[in-house]
């Protein structure tokens, strides 16, 4: 785990927060400073006892009116009217800052803030949206279909004012910057998505969480094919342009109708009947390794089918057969119901470490 510190991501109103925050300090010691000022004065200028000075100055900054302790002179008096000036200019500053603090609510913000430091720092593999345009508002309705615990991240208020009606998790900032995807949990996160509506941007998240978390898989939009592979280059495990991604569905969808019905059946929604997951075995956690397929019966112990092998080397088996052996590192691609992927868990170790993450009921 990165021993990197967290650092704060400040938006407006957590700005203006703090700046309440150093406001309410700043007058509490400069009341602090004046009773002082004024107990060591009648103490060492008037000569009088330490209980004797400290209650003269508490009843001279609450003007409430009492009577002189003991006699003054002109020097005396002149200093206790200079001393309530200045603990009504404090008191006033106080308070003016703490009613402004209480209606405009940010003492409510504050709360929430730290509710939700606390909340992203408990995060742990999980997946971070940079971006909640047209975009980014279709992936976290994936994710949150799949039950899966992810962050928003965008630099403006509305869109995330909207993120949160909707429960999600959301911190206002700029996701090309190290310090908010650091406060983001960057370095526990699984997988980021850059969707941000720039292609330089993309590029600079794509680059930040690469240098903070060098395992994390990073999936960002491209607009253009140069900007496609730049964001390659610069580490992208995969980059989707919307255009030509959207342009050969629509081909697809045209050709061949019946076959994108069913994949899109199968890859989202949160009613869907049947669903793909990917499994990765591992050396010395899975029992089928060294197996064959038929040797293993995956099928027959939980009713999900095998759709393709990826191997270690990168060779893909699509359609694999009951003499396919599995091998440590392997990848593979299944299909089934709820029920029968979560039967297969029990049988093979997920892609994802910790806690798999299953499909939901249906």
């Amino acid at each position: 785990m990165s021993n990197v510190k967290k650092l704060p991501v400040s938006s407006p109103l957590e700005e203006k927060y703090r700046q309440i925050q150093k406001d309410l300090r700043a007058g509490a010691i400069a009341l602090a400073l004046v009773f002082i000022t004024g107990t060591l004065w009648y103490k060492f200028v008037e000569g009088w006892h330490w209980s004797d000075a400290v209650y003269m100055t508490m009843i001279t900054l609450s003007t409430v009116g009492f009577g002189e302790i003991n006699p003054l002179g002109d020097r005396g008096r002149i200093f206790t009217m200079s001393l309530i000036i200045m603990g009504l200019i404090s008191i006033g500053y106080i308070v003016n800052r703490f009613t402004e603090a209480l209606i405009q609510g940010y003492f409510q913000e504050g709360r929430r803030i730290r509710q939700l430091r606390r909340l992203v720092e408990s995060l742990s593999e999980h997946y971070i949206i940079c971006g909640y345009g047209r975009t980014g508002r279709q992936i976290a309705i994936e994710f949150q279909a799949e039950e899966i615990s992810f962050v928003v991240i965008d630099s403006l208020p509305e869109p995330l004012e909207e993120a949160k009606q909707l429960g999600y998790v959301t911190i206002q900032g700029d996701a090309t910057l190290d310090e908010t995807l650091i406060s983001v949990g960057i370095e526990n996160a699984v997988c980021l998505v850059a969707a941000l509506p720039s292609d330089a941007e993309n590029l600079y998240t794509v680059l930040s969480a690469k240098t903070l978390n060098p395992k994390i898989r990073a999936i960002a939009r491209a607009s253009t094919e140069e900007a496609l592979q730049k964001l390659q280059r610069a580490g992208a495990d995969a980059v989707v342009s919307p255009y030509i991604t959207g342009g050969k569905r629509m081909a697809a969808a045209a050709l061949r109708p019946q076959v994108i019905d069913f994949v899109d059946g199968i890859l989202t929604g949160s009613d869907r009947a049947f669903y793909m997951e990917e499994f990765l075995l591992e050396a010395g956690a899975c029992p089928s390794i060294g197996q064959s397929l038929r040797e293993a019966k995956l099928r027959s112990q939980s009713g999900a089918l095998v759709l393709a092998i990826r191997r270690q080397s990168g060779e893909l088996i699509a359609g694999p057969t009951g003499e396919t052996v599995l091998m440590a590192g392997d990848l593979l691609i299944c299909m089934g119901t709820p029920e029968q992927l979560r039967l297969l868990t029990q049988l093979l170790i997920p892609i994802r470490s910790g806690t798999p993450r299953l499909p939901k009921q249906g």
